[in-house]
């Protein structure tokens, strides 16, 4: 990663420390929560994206560097808060699927941000349990 991408990365995380924990105890905010990969610890993270039958849709802004997406890639069961409303899953990252594409077909302001300020952007599918 370029000095000028680590930096953007760097800042864009620093603001998403601050802002997260206003942001994941708003009833309707979209929160994925998965496992800690080191502490075992549940993690909730604000995201943006949309349901669509059984799964939920979303776009990592940073893909493998996301934190979340690594706890996936240790512990795929995760829980989505969805309308203020909790299901259990499992999260499927799709190296595969084209993210712009995707965001595309998910809510435009959080798309925006993504497409923004993401690079390395990974479309993450979460099979719901119904």
């Amino acid at each position: 990663m370029s000095e000028r991408a680590d930096l953007k990365y760097r800042m864009i995380t620093a603001f998403q420390r601050r802002i997260n924990p206003v942001l994941r105890r708003l009833p309707f905010q979209t929160v994925l929560e998965t496992v800690g990969r080191v502490s075992g610890q549940p993690r909730r993270t604000p995201v943006g994206g949309r349901r669509v039958g059984d799964s939920f849709w979303l776009v990592s802004e940073y893909g493998e560097r996301s934190q979340y997406v690594r706890n996936i890639r240790a512990n795929p069961s995760v829980r989505v808060r969805i309308n203020g409303r909790w299901h259990t899953g499992t999260a499927h990252p799709l190296p595969a699927d084209d993210p712009k594409a995707r965001l595309r077909k998910l809510p435009c302001m959080n798309s925006m941000a993504v497409r923004a300020f993401g690079k390395d952007l990974l479309t993450i599918r979460v099979d719901l349990n119904t």
